[in-house]
């Protein structure tokens, strides 16, 4: 099972010096990126070239955050309970889920990787697990059983990170870098997350239509939806992907879907994912509140 299923960059030519006026048609490139198909359609002269750059990218961050490849950082941190000089994209993105780790009172814990694959291994079997695996998974969560400096991260025994909720929305950041880099303006890139530089070309806000109702317009910001029934383990439905670390079950839905807006991808995804958890708008307010331009569009009761 994976949350995310596509990435798409939609890219177009900087007004800068030296810039060519007649533009090419768009070229399509294709590729993979966080186990899912990706492609990248980009308005440039030199398309190829940082199309390459892009995917190089991709896959630089996949050896550094993906469960999908066996050798990945993260793959050997769990499969070893430490990592001697982690890269720095690892640490980045685990500081930053501390942070919202915090800010959520505990809910939004990277740390529930061993009720995941409970819950994974459990329904390919063609049943829920146990209240006795459950309470054994939820002997090997918690936050607290992380050690991580720029010399090392180290997990306590039997402990093992996902970073679902918040890996895509930084691949997604570090792209739009990339990208930024290149001269490019007026982005769109769409890891299931929503990071734009710019606005359209034009000069419009790129329109984005809600799954759960609504729309938002964005510029030069993120954008996020997450929903507990938005993947499932079980082919009833019943059983979402959002596991709640005080009980070691999906999550009971409040929300049909909560969607946040932020100055990142990383954030935004990382507090939409947070907010499935809390139980009222209030408490879903106050987190949003403390992060710095971070900002609530939408919470669909359940």
């Amino acid at each position: 099972m994976t949350r995310r299923r596509f990435i798409a960059i939609s890219a177009v030519l900087a007004a800068l010096p030296g810039a060519v006026a007649a533009r090419p048609v768009p070229q399509l490139r294709t590729g993979q990126a966080m186990g899912a198909q990706a492609s990248l359609r980009i308005d440039h002269p030199r398309a190829g070239a940082i199309a390459a750059r892009a995917f190089a990218e991709i896959d630089r961050l996949e050896d550094i955050l993906s469960l999908y490849r066996p050798d990945s950082a993260l793959s050997r941190l769990n499969r070893d309970g430490r990592l001697p000089a982690p890269p720095f994209e690892l640490l980045d993105c685990l500081a930053l889920a501390g942070a919202v780790h915090r800010g959520s009172g505990g809910r939004f814990d990277p740390t529930v990787q061993p009720l995941w694959a409970l819950w994974a291994e459990a329904a390919a079997e063609g049943r829920r697990p146990g209240a006795e695996e459950i309470a054994a998974a939820r002997r090997r969560v918690g936050w607290q059983g992380v050690r991580l400096d720029a010399q090392r991260i180290a997990l306590r025994p039997g402990m093992a990170l996902t970073l679902n909720g918040i890996g895509q929305g930084y691949v997604a950041d570090r792209v739009a870098d990339l990208l930024a880099a290149e001269g490019l303006t007026d982005i769109l890139i769409d890891t299931g997350e929503l990071r734009a530089l710019g606005a359209r070309p034009g000069g419009r806000d790129w329109p984005v239509t809600l799954q759960a109702g609504g729309a938002v317009g964005l510029r030069d910001r993120a954008l996020a939806s997450s929903a507990p029934l938005g993947t499932c383990f079980d082919a009833a439905g019943r059983d979402g992907h959002i596991l709640d670390p005080a009980t070691g079950n999906p999550v009971r839905p409040v929300w049909r879907g909560v969607t946040v807006s932020a100055p990142s991808a990383a954030l935004a995804d990382a507090l939409a994912t947070a907010g499935c958890l809390l139980p009222d708008r209030r408490a879903l307010e106050d987190l949003i509140a403390a992060f710095p331009g971070a900002r609530l569009e939408a919470a669909h009761p359940a």
